[in-house]
């Protein structure tokens, strides 16, 4: 075990632990959470874990930690590429710790970790956004959820069926679902990659994750024998005085081509003996708001999905492409990560979606001035600078710069992150 103190506090005691300790920095984390993790749940979540990630805040004297943060390596899917990130989680402080500071000091220590490992980006999944926007984190994409009654999912336009679904088993799964999903990765800012870990969370079926339901199917649609989408889904099964009023919960539906949605959704939305349609996370926006005749019968409810942190600011930004060629002046503002704070050029040349950056710190005046969250909220394109500065979040030093700037980070595909994490 090694122990150091933070600096920006003398009060907590940030040590890093080894494998066998796990359980115990995640105690605070379960208790923040309300203990509802089963042994076998943390003991599968604690498999993915990596110890060196895992930051643990104790009181001078205590072996017992007070709080504790951790993060998973990652690669986040960025328009023209992908980067190293530190995919934060298992985030908490015990109930009877609250207000002492310990989340701050865990966070600051965190960033620095992340910025000392090379890592330009944090990202996470946020139980509480207001909590994540005090450290940085900017909203970059956003997550939806749909509960649709199978009978108002009748498609606008008929076109010929193309292609066929097929359930398979999870050793079959295994092989088909992984590659359709890094064909949509490649192309979708926000999306995370996935090890073999990560896979048995997805296409594994322990009797914990079912909290009542059915089994877990696992689908796939074909056209010619080649898998364009996949679904992951369980049914929980009931009946009423009037029949059948049975749930089909999906898990996870990926598609990588416009067939393969209706394919696919055609698929989910006519499963016999099914009342109701709950899908927990799918883009937003999603093309099914196009492809039905009535979109609200989705009763579509939009969140927030991908909180990003820029953690070296000119790196992030020459890490991805851009729209067309242009140059703005961007006046940054961060106490936590103060490397990142002052005025920087960003120049842009090449073609339209593959023009490359250029970051340099500069004296010019600036063009647009924002906090560290705000620009992170826009990295990845899916929230526009105009809709920041309307907000009075990023403001005009230029005029016109705001849609300039949002002009700069537009990208072809909807921001969406798939993983939970």
């Amino acid at each position: 075990m090694t122990t150091t103190s933070d600096p920006q506090t003398t009060d907590w005691q940030i040590r890093v632990p080894n494998r066998d300790e796990l359980r115990t920095y995640a105690e605070p984390v379960r208790l923040a959470f309300g203990g509802g993790f089963s042994d076998e749940e943390l003991s599968d979540w604690l498999k993915r874990a990596e110890p060196d990630r895992w930051l643990g805040a104790f009181e001078p004297g205590s072996e017992a930690p007070a709080g504790a943060a951790s993060a998973f390596s990652m690669r986040l899917t960025v328009p023209g590429g992908e980067v190293p990130v530190a995919a934060v989680t298992g985030v908490g402080v015990r109930p009877d710790q609250r207000r002492r500071g310990i989340l701050r000091t865990l966070m600051t220590r965190q960033l620095h970790d992340v910025h000392e490992r090379g890592e330009a980006i944090a990202v996470l999944l946020a139980s509480e956004g207001a909590i994540y926007q005090r450290f940085g984190y900017g909203l970059a994409a956003l997550d939806a959820k749909i509960e649709v009654p199978p009978q108002q999912t009748r498609f606008l336009r008929a076109t010929p069926q193309v292609g066929r679904v097929r359930i398979v088993d999870e050793q079959e799964a295994r092989a088909l679902v992984p590659r359709v999903y890094e064909v949509a990765r490649a192309v979708t800012p926000g999306a995370l990659s996935r090890t073999e870990p990560w896979w048995n969370e997805v296409l594994g079926d322990p009797e914990y994750s079912r909290a009542g339901a059915g089994p877990k199917y696992r689908v796939v649609f074909e056209v010619d024998g080649a898998p364009e989408a996949y679904a992951v889904y369980r049914i929980r099964d009931a009946w009423d005085e009037r029949g059948p009023n049975s749930v089909l919960e999906v898990g996870e539906a990926i598609t990588t081509t416009p067939r393969s949605v209706r394919g696919l959704w055609r698929y989910l939305f006519d499963v016999d003996l099914v009342r109701t349609v709950k899908v927990g996370h799918i883009p937003m926006p999603t093309p099914l708001q196009h492809v039905l005749v009535e979109p609200r019968a989705l009763s579509l409810i939009a969140r927030d999905g991908l909180w990003l942190r820029l953690v070296d600011l000119p790196a992030a930004l020459m890490a991805r492409t851009y729209a067309r060629a242009d140059t703005l002046v961007l006046e940054v503002r961060d106490a936590l990560c103060p490397w990142n704070a002052g005025r920087w050029q960003l120049r842009t040349e090449g073609p339209s979606a593959l023009a490359t950056a250029t970051v340099e710190r500069t004296d010019m005046p600036a063009d647009l001035v924002m906090d560290s969250a705000d620009l992170s909220a826009a990295y990845l394109g899916g929230v526009r600078p105009v809709e920041l500065a309307a907000a009075g979040r990023m403001v005009e030093a230029t005029p016109g710069a705001a849609l300039r700037a949002s002009t700069l980070f537009a990208t072809e595909h909807v921001a969406w992150c798939a993983t939970m994490f």
